[in-house]
Protein backbone atom coordinates (compact mmCIF):
# COMPACT_ATOMS: atom_id res chain seq x y z
CA UNK A 1 0.00 0.00 0.00
CA UNK A 2 1.25 3.46 -1.00
CA UNK A 3 1.50 6.09 1.71
CA UNK A 4 1.04 9.83 1.35
CA UNK A 5 4.00 12.58 2.85
CA UNK A 6 1.72 12.78 5.73
CA UNK A 7 1.70 8.90 6.93
CA UNK A 8 -1.99 8.70 5.35
CA UNK A 9 -2.72 5.72 2.70
CA UNK A 10 -2.67 7.59 -0.74
CA UNK A 11 -5.54 8.46 -2.17
CA UNK A 12 -6.80 5.61 -5.19
CA UNK A 13 -9.34 6.26 -7.16
CA UNK A 14 -12.29 3.92 -8.01
CA UNK A 15 -11.05 3.96 -11.46
CA UNK A 16 -7.19 3.05 -10.82
CA UNK A 17 -8.83 0.80 -8.12
CA UNK A 18 -10.44 -1.43 -10.50
CA UNK A 19 -7.86 -1.40 -13.30
CA UNK A 20 -5.74 -3.02 -10.64
CA UNK A 21 -8.12 -5.85 -9.57
CA UNK A 22 -8.75 -6.60 -13.04
CA UNK A 23 -5.47 -7.39 -13.50
CA UNK A 24 -4.96 -9.24 -10.39
CA UNK A 25 -8.55 -11.50 -11.42
CA UNK A 26 -7.13 -12.31 -14.93
CA UNK A 27 -4.52 -13.93 -12.86
CA UNK A 28 -6.24 -15.75 -10.66
CA UNK A 29 -8.61 -16.79 -13.85
CA UNK A 30 -5.11 -18.06 -15.10
CA UNK A 31 -4.71 -20.13 -12.20
CA UNK A 32 -7.72 -21.91 -12.85
CA UNK A 33 -10.42 -19.70 -10.68
CA UNK A 34 -13.78 -19.25 -12.44
CA UNK A 35 -14.27 -15.56 -11.60
CA UNK A 36 -17.80 -14.64 -10.99
CA UNK A 37 -18.16 -11.10 -10.80
CA UNK A 38 -21.15 -9.26 -9.45
CA UNK A 39 -23.07 -6.75 -11.57
CA UNK A 40 -25.73 -4.18 -10.53
CA UNK A 41 -27.45 -1.77 -13.11
CA UNK A 42 -28.64 1.51 -11.56
CA UNK A 43 -28.89 2.18 -7.73
CA UNK A 44 -30.90 -0.78 -6.82
CA UNK A 45 -29.16 -4.06 -6.14
CA UNK A 46 -31.60 -6.70 -5.95
CA UNK A 47 -34.97 -6.34 -8.25
CA UNK A 48 -36.77 -9.85 -8.21
CA UNK A 49 -38.70 -11.51 -4.96
CA UNK A 50 -35.61 -13.11 -4.08
CA UNK A 51 -32.99 -11.01 -4.16
CA UNK A 52 -35.13 -8.20 -2.62
CA UNK A 53 -36.12 -10.79 0.38
CA UNK A 54 -32.82 -11.55 1.44
CA UNK A 55 -31.55 -8.11 1.62
CA UNK A 56 -34.70 -7.03 3.18
CA UNK A 57 -34.16 -10.17 5.72
CA UNK A 58 -30.83 -9.04 7.00
CA UNK A 59 -31.62 -5.65 6.80
CA UNK A 60 -34.45 -5.94 9.06
CA UNK A 61 -31.86 -7.36 12.31
CA UNK A 62 -30.43 -4.18 14.44
CA UNK A 63 -26.84 -6.24 14.19
CA UNK A 64 -26.97 -5.55 10.33
CA UNK A 65 -28.88 -2.41 10.08
CA UNK A 66 -26.26 0.35 10.96
CA UNK A 67 -23.65 -1.63 8.77
CA UNK A 68 -24.65 -3.01 5.95
CA UNK A 69 -24.85 0.34 4.01
CA UNK A 70 -21.34 0.43 3.82
CA UNK A 71 -21.33 -1.86 1.58
CA UNK A 72 -23.71 -0.42 -0.83
CA UNK A 73 -21.77 1.60 -2.44
CA UNK A 74 -18.04 -1.16 -2.77
CA UNK A 75 -21.23 -3.61 -4.79
CA UNK A 76 -22.86 -0.84 -6.77
CA UNK A 77 -19.26 0.26 -8.07
CA UNK A 78 -18.38 -3.06 -9.03
CA UNK A 79 -15.74 -3.61 -6.31
CA UNK A 80 -17.06 -7.70 -5.82
CA UNK A 81 -15.05 -9.03 -8.06
CA UNK A 82 -16.03 -12.65 -7.44
CA UNK A 83 -18.67 -14.07 -5.67
CA UNK A 84 -18.72 -17.53 -5.29
CA UNK A 85 -21.83 -20.01 -3.01
CA UNK A 86 -21.66 -23.37 -2.07
CA UNK A 87 -23.46 -25.78 0.34
CA UNK A 88 -23.32 -23.32 3.44
CA UNK A 89 -20.70 -20.89 2.56
CA UNK A 90 -20.35 -17.78 0.44
CA UNK A 91 -16.64 -16.99 -0.90
CA UNK A 92 -15.82 -14.08 -2.40
CA UNK A 93 -12.87 -11.37 -3.53
CA UNK A 94 -13.81 -7.04 -3.30
CA UNK A 95 -11.81 -4.45 -4.27
CA UNK A 96 -10.44 -2.19 -1.63
CA UNK A 97 -7.45 -0.72 -0.89
CA UNK A 98 -5.92 -4.34 -1.71
CA UNK A 99 -7.81 -7.29 -2.76
CA UNK A 100 -9.60 -9.02 0.12
CA UNK A 101 -10.52 -12.10 0.60
CA UNK A 102 -13.78 -12.87 2.50
CA UNK A 103 -15.72 -15.98 3.94
CA UNK A 104 -19.16 -16.52 5.00
CA UNK A 105 -20.45 -19.41 6.51
CA UNK A 106 -24.16 -20.41 6.97
CA UNK A 107 -25.64 -22.95 8.84
CA UNK A 108 -27.52 -25.30 7.19
CA UNK A 109 -31.48 -24.89 7.70
CA UNK A 110 -32.55 -27.33 9.81
CA UNK A 111 -34.92 -30.61 9.13
CA UNK A 112 -37.49 -29.01 11.62
CA UNK A 113 -37.93 -25.74 9.96
CA UNK A 114 -36.90 -27.08 6.17
CA UNK A 115 -40.65 -29.68 7.15
CA UNK A 116 -42.64 -27.15 8.42
CA UNK A 117 -41.86 -24.85 5.53
CA UNK A 118 -42.64 -27.63 2.75
CA UNK A 119 -46.14 -28.47 4.67
CA UNK A 120 -47.18 -25.23 4.92
CA UNK A 121 -46.34 -24.47 1.22
CA UNK A 122 -47.98 -27.70 0.42
CA UNK A 123 -50.32 -27.62 -2.66
CA UNK A 124 -49.06 -23.87 -3.30
CA UNK A 125 -46.69 -23.61 -5.54
CA UNK A 126 -47.19 -25.64 -8.77
CA UNK A 127 -43.84 -25.71 -11.18
CA UNK A 128 -40.37 -24.57 -10.65
CA UNK A 129 -41.16 -21.42 -12.99
CA UNK A 130 -43.45 -20.34 -10.18
CA UNK A 131 -40.94 -21.27 -7.35
CA UNK A 132 -37.44 -19.53 -8.85
CA UNK A 133 -39.80 -16.47 -9.97
CA UNK A 134 -41.73 -15.85 -6.60
CA UNK A 135 -44.31 -16.20 -8.54
CA UNK A 136 -46.74 -17.23 -5.31
CA UNK A 137 -49.66 -16.41 -3.34
CA UNK A 138 -48.75 -13.91 -0.39
CA UNK A 139 -49.47 -16.44 2.19
CA UNK A 140 -46.20 -18.57 0.57
CA UNK A 141 -44.02 -15.39 0.77
CA UNK A 142 -44.86 -14.82 4.14
CA UNK A 143 -44.06 -18.80 4.95
CA UNK A 144 -40.55 -18.37 3.15
CA UNK A 145 -39.36 -14.91 4.05
CA UNK A 146 -40.59 -15.42 8.00
CA UNK A 147 -37.96 -13.96 9.84
CA UNK A 148 -37.50 -16.70 12.28
CA UNK A 149 -39.06 -19.79 10.75
CA UNK A 150 -38.70 -18.95 6.97
CA UNK A 151 -35.82 -19.79 4.43
CA UNK A 152 -33.19 -17.12 5.39
CA UNK A 153 -30.58 -17.38 7.96
CA UNK A 154 -30.49 -15.55 10.72
CA UNK A 155 -27.29 -13.75 12.57
CA UNK A 156 -26.86 -16.18 15.01
CA UNK A 157 -26.58 -18.70 12.02
CA UNK A 158 -23.84 -16.46 9.65
CA UNK A 159 -20.37 -16.69 10.37
CA UNK A 160 -18.46 -13.43 9.17
CA UNK A 161 -14.44 -13.29 8.18
CA UNK A 162 -12.77 -10.64 6.23
CA UNK A 163 -8.41 -10.55 5.93
CA UNK A 164 -8.50 -7.12 5.96
CA UNK A 165 -7.49 -4.44 8.71
CA UNK A 166 -10.87 -3.53 9.45
CA UNK A 167 -10.98 -4.42 13.35
CA UNK A 168 -15.24 -4.20 12.97
CA UNK A 169 -16.90 -7.91 13.05
CA UNK A 170 -18.96 -6.09 9.66
CA UNK A 171 -16.50 -3.99 7.34
CA UNK A 172 -17.62 -2.88 4.43
CA UNK A 173 -16.03 -5.53 2.14
CA UNK A 174 -18.39 -8.27 3.98
CA UNK A 175 -21.31 -5.64 3.77
CA UNK A 176 -21.05 -5.38 -0.19
CA UNK A 177 -20.82 -9.06 -0.45
CA UNK A 178 -24.04 -9.69 2.09
CA UNK A 179 -25.65 -7.25 -1.17
CA UNK A 180 -23.98 -9.08 -3.51
CA UNK A 181 -25.75 -12.61 -2.92
CA UNK A 182 -29.09 -10.40 -3.54
CA UNK A 183 -27.93 -9.46 -6.41
CA UNK A 184 -26.70 -13.06 -7.31
CA UNK A 185 -30.33 -14.38 -6.00
CA UNK A 186 -31.84 -11.86 -8.87
CA UNK A 187 -30.52 -13.93 -11.49
CA UNK A 188 -30.36 -17.63 -9.64
CA UNK A 189 -32.15 -17.72 -6.64
CA UNK A 190 -31.87 -21.62 -6.67
CA UNK A 191 -28.52 -20.74 -4.72
CA UNK A 192 -30.42 -19.84 -1.91
CA UNK A 193 -31.41 -23.27 -1.39
CA UNK A 194 -27.82 -24.52 -1.96
CA UNK A 195 -26.75 -22.34 0.57
CA UNK A 196 -29.13 -23.27 2.85
CA UNK A 197 -28.65 -27.33 1.67
CA UNK A 198 -31.88 -27.81 0.85
CA UNK A 199 -33.49 -29.20 -2.32
CA UNK A 200 -36.07 -26.59 -3.77
CA UNK A 201 -37.30 -29.56 -6.12
CA UNK A 202 -39.13 -30.49 -2.73
CA UNK A 203 -41.17 -27.34 -2.80
CA UNK A 204 -42.84 -28.21 -6.07
CA UNK A 205 -45.97 -30.25 -5.38
CA UNK A 206 -47.84 -32.82 -7.37
CA UNK A 207 -51.20 -31.71 -8.35
CA UNK A 208 -53.44 -33.75 -5.84
CA UNK A 209 -55.88 -36.67 -6.37
CA UNK A 210 -59.00 -35.08 -5.41
CA UNK A 211 -61.18 -37.96 -6.04
CA UNK A 212 -58.98 -40.56 -4.18
CA UNK A 213 -59.57 -38.82 -1.10
CA UNK A 214 -63.09 -38.60 -1.67
CA UNK A 215 -63.80 -41.85 -1.69
CA UNK A 216 -65.47 -42.66 1.81
CA UNK A 217 -69.65 -43.45 1.43
CA UNK A 218 -72.60 -41.27 2.98
CA UNK A 219 -71.93 -37.69 5.19
CA UNK A 220 -68.49 -38.87 5.57
CA UNK A 221 -67.85 -38.64 1.80
CA UNK A 222 -69.41 -34.93 1.23
CA UNK A 223 -67.74 -33.73 4.24
CA UNK A 224 -64.16 -34.49 2.45
CA UNK A 225 -65.23 -33.01 -0.50
CA UNK A 226 -66.65 -29.73 1.35
CA UNK A 227 -63.34 -29.63 3.59
CA UNK A 228 -61.15 -30.13 0.48
CA UNK A 229 -62.92 -27.59 -1.72
CA UNK A 230 -62.73 -24.85 0.91
CA UNK A 231 -59.00 -25.80 1.43
CA UNK A 232 -58.14 -25.25 -2.23
CA UNK A 233 -61.17 -22.56 -2.64
CA UNK A 234 -62.17 -24.22 -6.45
CA UNK A 235 -65.44 -26.97 -6.42
CA UNK A 236 -65.08 -30.47 -6.57
CA UNK A 237 -67.69 -32.41 -8.14
CA UNK A 238 -68.60 -35.62 -6.24
CA UNK A 239 -67.59 -38.53 -8.38
CA UNK A 240 -70.35 -40.30 -10.18
CA UNK A 241 -71.65 -43.31 -9.78
CA UNK A 242 -70.11 -46.07 -12.19
CA UNK A 243 -73.06 -47.45 -14.20
CA UNK A 244 -72.77 -50.97 -16.13
CA UNK A 245 -74.43 -51.53 -18.98
CA UNK A 246 -74.84 -54.98 -21.14
CA UNK A 247 -71.83 -54.86 -23.38
CA UNK A 248 -73.58 -54.67 -27.10
CA UNK A 249 -72.53 -57.66 -29.36
CA UNK A 250 -72.05 -56.66 -32.95
CA UNK A 251 -73.21 -58.83 -35.54
CA UNK A 252 -70.77 -57.64 -38.08
CA UNK A 253 -67.22 -58.88 -37.73
CA UNK A 254 -64.56 -55.76 -37.97
CA UNK A 255 -60.90 -55.97 -38.70
CA UNK A 256 -58.64 -54.94 -36.15
CA UNK A 257 -57.05 -52.02 -38.25
CA UNK A 258 -60.49 -50.56 -38.29
CA UNK A 259 -60.96 -51.57 -34.58
CA UNK A 260 -57.81 -49.32 -34.05
CA UNK A 261 -58.62 -46.81 -36.52
CA UNK A 262 -61.76 -45.90 -35.09
CA UNK A 263 -60.84 -45.70 -31.20
CA UNK A 264 -58.53 -43.40 -32.42
CA UNK A 265 -60.57 -41.11 -34.17
CA UNK A 266 -63.11 -41.43 -30.85
CA UNK A 267 -60.18 -40.91 -28.36
CA UNK A 268 -59.55 -37.37 -30.37
CA UNK A 269 -63.26 -36.02 -30.17
CA UNK A 270 -63.24 -37.02 -26.48
CA UNK A 271 -61.90 -33.90 -24.28
CA UNK A 272 -58.90 -35.54 -22.51
CA UNK A 273 -59.88 -36.72 -19.24
CA UNK A 274 -56.21 -36.02 -16.54
CA UNK A 275 -56.06 -39.77 -15.03
CA UNK A 276 -52.82 -41.56 -14.03
CA UNK A 277 -53.59 -43.66 -16.24
CA UNK A 278 -54.55 -41.12 -19.45
CA UNK A 279 -50.72 -38.89 -18.44
CA UNK A 280 -48.71 -42.44 -18.24
CA UNK A 281 -50.72 -43.65 -21.92
CA UNK A 282 -49.77 -40.38 -23.35
CA UNK A 283 -46.46 -40.57 -22.32
CA UNK A 284 -45.58 -43.96 -23.60
CA UNK A 285 -47.78 -42.99 -27.01
CA UNK A 286 -45.16 -40.50 -27.35
CA UNK A 287 -42.57 -42.83 -26.43
CA UNK A 288 -40.93 -40.28 -24.18
CA UNK A 289 -39.13 -40.55 -20.71
CA UNK A 290 -40.54 -38.44 -17.91
CA UNK A 291 -37.96 -35.76 -18.81
CA UNK A 292 -38.81 -35.65 -22.08
CA UNK A 293 -42.64 -35.21 -21.41
CA UNK A 294 -42.39 -32.93 -18.56
CA UNK A 295 -40.46 -30.49 -20.46
CA UNK A 296 -43.53 -30.89 -23.48
CA UNK A 297 -45.96 -30.07 -20.83
CA UNK A 298 -43.49 -27.02 -18.73
CA UNK A 299 -43.62 -29.17 -15.45
CA UNK A 300 -40.88 -30.92 -13.72
CA UNK A 301 -40.01 -34.83 -13.62
CA UNK A 302 -41.41 -35.05 -10.23
CA UNK A 303 -44.59 -33.67 -10.96
CA UNK A 304 -45.29 -36.43 -13.72
CA UNK A 305 -44.12 -39.12 -11.73
CA UNK A 306 -46.40 -38.00 -9.00
CA UNK A 307 -49.12 -38.11 -11.57
CA UNK A 308 -48.25 -41.26 -12.99
CA UNK A 309 -48.42 -42.81 -9.36
CA UNK A 310 -51.60 -41.48 -7.98
CA UNK A 311 -55.37 -42.91 -8.53
CA UNK A 312 -58.44 -41.85 -10.74
CA UNK A 313 -59.14 -38.01 -11.62
CA UNK A 314 -56.58 -35.73 -10.75
CA UNK A 315 -56.92 -32.09 -9.82
CA UNK A 316 -54.48 -29.75 -12.26
CA UNK A 317 -54.41 -26.09 -12.25
CA UNK A 318 -56.24 -24.58 -15.61
CA UNK A 319 -52.67 -23.93 -16.93
CA UNK A 320 -51.35 -27.65 -16.73
CA UNK A 321 -54.82 -29.16 -18.20
CA UNK A 322 -54.37 -27.23 -20.87
CA UNK A 323 -50.72 -28.01 -21.76
CA UNK A 324 -52.21 -31.70 -21.45
CA UNK A 325 -55.44 -30.97 -23.24
CA UNK A 326 -53.21 -29.64 -26.08
CA UNK A 327 -50.28 -32.15 -26.06
CA UNK A 328 -53.24 -34.46 -26.41
CA UNK A 329 -53.73 -33.54 -29.64
CA UNK A 330 -50.20 -33.48 -31.07
CA UNK A 331 -48.63 -36.32 -33.33
CA UNK A 332 -45.76 -38.04 -32.21
CA UNK A 333 -43.10 -36.21 -34.59
CA UNK A 334 -44.51 -32.76 -33.47
CA UNK A 335 -44.70 -33.33 -29.65
CA UNK A 336 -40.74 -34.54 -29.93
CA UNK A 337 -39.93 -31.38 -32.47
CA UNK A 338 -41.13 -29.43 -29.58
CA UNK A 339 -39.80 -30.98 -26.55
CA UNK A 340 -36.02 -31.06 -29.00
CA UNK A 341 -37.11 -27.36 -30.35
CA UNK A 342 -33.61 -24.98 -29.01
Amino acid sequence: MAYGYDGWPKYVSVAQRRAKATKAMQKLSKKGLKVEPVETEGRKIARTFWGEAWCNHLEKFSDYENRLPRGRTYVRNGSVCHLAISKGRVEAIVSGSELYNIKIDITPLSSTKWKAVQKQCAGQIGSMLELLQGRFSNNVMKIVTDQQSGLFPHPSEIKLACDCPDWAEMCKHIAAVLYGVGARLDHQPELLFLLRNVDHEALITAELDVTSAASRQGKGRRLAIADLSDLFGVEIEEPAKPTHKKPVRKKMAVSKKAVKKKSEAKAKKKPFTPTAAAVRRLRKQFKMNTAQFSTLLGVTPPTVNNWENSSGKLQLRQRTLEALTHAAKLMRAQAMRRVNKP
